[in-house]
């Protein structure tokens, strides 16, 4: 197995999946002005990637050569669905697979799937067994714990902790990114940063190589350095911090607001992302899956998605209120470039 992960230069800053959001238009955004050392793509339903719509969920796995190296996020509770969509982001040319093991939607949840496989242990190993024969590295992002009275800090859920954290270790994975809050905690409640230097010890007590990433309430590059000096873990997964910020991996100098970055060139890029999107995602003409034309017509993008970006970019200067209500009456790119240039005008 080639395990690219073994080659990167540690600390190693990932950008974290996350649906509707890190697709392939934003990343394309983001590797322009900042590229992490790792890519995730949105999650995708491997039940569904085995079921005749799959030609659906396909736009969720397109991306650019220019992303490698970049994991497909996967999700299910089906052992054969995982190995098949596994084995198909391979073909599709992944360097890894990641499994989501932490999402706490309740219709995933009901298919055995995301949190609910931190109460089914035996099944989370069928199933990161499942997606090794893909022959690609796997990974699991996953949570501290579903639910253990008292939060993390009591004995009963430090005792799950550590039992969950033990069962994917003993799988030998490539990569374990701990999401530090329980599933009923969802992003309610500050990550528990504290546990992380536990978890780390878990692993060399097991004599593991798995590397261990953290997650949760991260704002920038500079304190994700700082989570890595503080823990010993080997790298950091970052995710709302990049909403409105596209440069929040190239220069640890620039905050989760986007600080040193003109009004101008964030109205600029946030526009050169809209037409990314529009094209990459809605023009069912151009849309491809890596080079290759596909039949994805019902799967092309809504341009409503495009529309939480608008609330990041546009925050936080005068005026700013306005602007947002303006795009959010927008229907295609060409209208939030009208927009946008009027706004500059007057300024």
């Amino acid at each position: 197995m080639n395990n690219f992960w073994n080659k990167l230069k540690k600390p190693i800053f990932a950008l974290a999946p996350m649906a509707d959001v890190t697709d392939c238009a934003f990343r394309q955004i983001i590797t322009k002005y900042g590229k992490p050392d790792v890519f995730f793509t949105e999650f995708v339903s491997a039940d569904g990637l085995c079921s005749p719509g799959r030609e659906k969920l396909l736009i969720d796995l397109k991306y650019e050569k220019n992303e490698h190296p970049i994991v497909a996020q996967i999700f299910g509770g089906k052992p054969e669905n995982i190995r098949e969509a596994s084995k198909l982001c391979a073909k599709l040319g992944f360097d890894g697979i990641d499994i989501n093991m932490g999402c706490p939607d309740k219709s995933v949840e009901k298919q055995y799937a995301g949190a609910a496989l931190i109460k089914n242990p035996k099944l989370a190993r069928e199933i990161i067994r499942a997606a090794g024969e893909s022959g690609l590295p796997v990974s699991v992002k996953t949570r501290i714990g579903y639910n253990p009275p008292g939060g993390a800090d009591s004995r009963a859920g430090k005792n799950e902790m550590e039992e969950w954290i033990r069962v994917l270790l003993a799988e030998d994975l490539a990569v374990l990114i701990i999401h530090l809050r329980t599933r009923k905690e969802m992003s309610d409640v500050p990550a528990h940063w504290d546990v992380m230097k536990r978890i780390v010890e878990i692993r060399d007590e097991m004599k593991k190589e798995t590397l261990i990433f953290g997650n949760g309430n991260v704002v920038d590059l500079k304190d994700a350095e700082q989570k890595v000096k503080e823990t010993g873990c080997d790298g950091i997964m970052l995710g709302r911090a990049i909403f409105g910020n596209p440069w929040l991996f190239a220069n640890s100098k620039i905050s989760e607001s986007g600080a040193g970055i003109s009004i101008r060139e964030k109205l600029e890029v946030m526009v050169e992302h809209t037409k990314l999107f529009e094209k990459m995602l809605m023009d069912t003409n151009l849309i491809r899956i890596n080079g290759r034309k596909r039949p994805t017509f019902n799967g092309a993008k809504n341009f409503a998605v495009m529309k939480k970006h608008y609330k990041a970019y546009v925050n936080g200067f005068d005026g700013a209120k306005e602007l947002r209500v303006k795009l959010m009456e927008t229907e295609n790119a060409k209208q939030v470039e009208n927009i946008v240039n009027d706004f500059l005008h007057t300024r």
